[in-house]
């Protein structure tokens, strides 16, 4: 790897807090003084960092670079089977569930007050809620998402001016906010991302299983320069999966956008079948160079292929 990804890996993994995201941003700008910023947004506002002209590019790569909090149980992810996703939140819900009834019964057994309980109740389940999304900040991000964010600046210092032109890197803020930074992107640029390429890189590194995820937008426009690009020197012991996205749930910023693919990394088991599982947790420490390696040579050999602007795969 770069110097640059080390020095992110080794001190900018926690971008969770404005403080902390304000000095990755200064961090990037000072290696990168060509990066750009957008910002927008009422009630949360985002602060988007673009390399590159997203408007004239045939392809945009993207990334999120906002971390999460410290949660104790990891954000467990089955992205083809969609039941056993469903019912693994649905558990979450039911603790939540679980605090607000213990509350509620608890303090109904002490005070007898109905204003007492309900009150209480409630406030322990907003206690909850906001040890989910502003606890303590996770130390430990190698996956999530501090591979996607390397991915692109591997991608971009390996690539040649003329390249460049081809593509843009945007690194979104507030994905695990609700994917806020990448709708106000979208929103901008709408016009300009119609039949264009967004690949995604999300929580890339770790796992044996690289999986691109497209939309039916991507299935007919991209899919065989994708395959070319990408199928070519896959690391030894590594095994890529080519998705549709209507088959497979993985939640991340591609979703809205016209045409998208989307890169992930998964373990896999007999029983989960294919898993993400340490994510959001302090075991999220496990950074595989080859994967990394993989998406920048692919991502080189994608934009070799292309041709004028004015022309798609």
């Amino acid at each position: 790897m770069t110097e640059l990804s080390r020095e992110i890996l080794e001190r900018y993994q926690v971008r969770n807090t404005k403080k902390q995201k304000a000095a990755f941003r200064e961090f990037l700008k000072a290696r990168l003084p060509e990066l750009s910023q957008e910002t927008g947004g009422r009630l949360i506002r985002s602060n988007n960092l673009i390399l590159g002209n997203p408007d004239q590019a045939q392809v945009v790569f993207s990334a999120h670079y906002d971390t999460c909090t410290t949660l104790p149980i990891p954000n467990f992810l089955t992205p083809k089977n969609i039941p056993l996703y469903l019912l693994y939140n649905l558990l979450l819900c039911a603790v939540f569930f679980t605090v607000a009834f213990g509350t509620s019964f608890l303090l109904t057994k002490l005070t007898h007050n109905f204003f007492a309980a309900y009150f209480g109740s409630l406030a322990a389940v907003l206690i909850c809620l906001l040890l989910f999304f502003a606890g303590k900040p996770n130390p430990h991000t190698a996956n999530d998402n501090t591979s996607g964010v390397i991915s692109l600046c591997e991608l971009y210092a390996s690539l040649p001016e003329e390249q460049r032109k081809k593509a843009a890197f945007v690194f979104f803020d507030n994905e695990e906010l609700g994917l806020i930074g990448s709708r106000l992107f979208l929103k901008r640029h709408k016009g300009s991302m119609k039949d264009k390429l967004l690949l995604n890189l999300d929580c890339v590194s770790d796992g044996d299983h690289l999986m691109m995820i497209l939309n039916k937008s991507a299935q007919k426009l991209w899919k065989p320069a994708l395959q070319k690009a990408f199928e070519q020197e896959v690391p030894a012991g590594k095994t890529v999966l080519w998705e549709k996205s209507s088959s497979t749930l993985y939640p991340s910023d591609q979703m809205g956008f016209p045409c998208y693919a989307a890169a992930a990394a998964f373990r896999k088991s007999r029983f989960f079948g294919l898993y993400l599982s340490r994510i959001h947790t302090k075991r999220d420490t496990v950074l595989e160079e080859e994967n990394i390696d993989w998406l920048q040579t692919g991502g080189c050999r994608l934009l070799e292929a292309l041709t004028e602007p004015e022309r798609h795969p």
